[in-house]
């Protein structure tokens, strides 16, 4: 296996998720791995969530990566596909002003409705940017194969399951959510690229320059 990088100095990230929580909960390791890099200017843009939510995603943005955008949608949860116009408009808007270096992006073969449309549209606004589809576990049982993997080390892969909890208190009561679970997948991704703990992703499309 090939270790590749991102480039060095100021990158610019945009994470997008369509409900407060998908971006920490599948890319929270990751966030937190760049932030401490430093020199990151990153964009949360989420296309649901009820005030409560919103409150719970900004303080949860600036703990992930301090100094954070966050930018959200009054869209329907689960109803998303419903409303294709209104979530295009609003990708749309968001690339009219962002050309971001590296995106996060749902995925394409999620099972959720709400974050397959997402996926289906980013590329339709940047055809010409890095994007890592992440995987959010779930009782569907969705989960496949990655094709990229980011290494987490063991103190970001803990702090991502402490600031979930302290973060998102309203989803503490589900059956699913527990630092077992959360640190089980990132262990299970870091055993297939041969680190203890990594975030999986799948990059559709990559330029790749072998001319240097």
């Amino acid at each position: 296996m090939i270790a590749l990088g991102l480039p060095y100095g100021e990158l610019s990230v945009l994470a997008i998720g369509a409900h407060p929580d998908d971006i920490e909960i599948a890319c929270g390791g990751t966030l937190l791995t760049l932030a401490d890099r430093g020199k990151v200017r990153a964009t949360f843009a989420t296309m649901t969530g009820e005030p409560a939510r919103k409150a719970e995603a900004m303080a949860a943005a600036q703990a992930f990566v301090p100094g954070a955008r966050s930018l959200f949608w009054d869209l329907p949860d689960g109803r998303l596909p419903a409303h294709w116009s209104d979530v295009k408009e609003a990708l749309e808007s968001l690339g009219s002003e962002l050309r971001p270096d590296l995106i996060l992006s749902p995925s394409r073969d999620d099972s959720h409705q709400d974050h397959r449309l997402v996926a289906e549209l980013i590329p339709t606004v940047w055809r010409d940017t890095l994007v890592l589809e992440y995987e959010i576990p779930k009782w569907d049982g969705d989960l496949g194969s990655v094709s990229t993997y980011v290494p987490v080390g063991d103190e970001m892969a803990h702090r991502k399951v402490e600031l979930l909890t302290k973060h998102y208190a309203s989803q503490i009561g589900r059956d699913w959510w527990d630092d077992e679970m959360f640190l089980g997948l990132m262990r299970l991704r870091g055993v297939e690229c041969r680190h203890r703990y990594a975030e999986g992703f799948v990059v559709r499309k990559v330029a790749l320059d072998v001319g240097h």
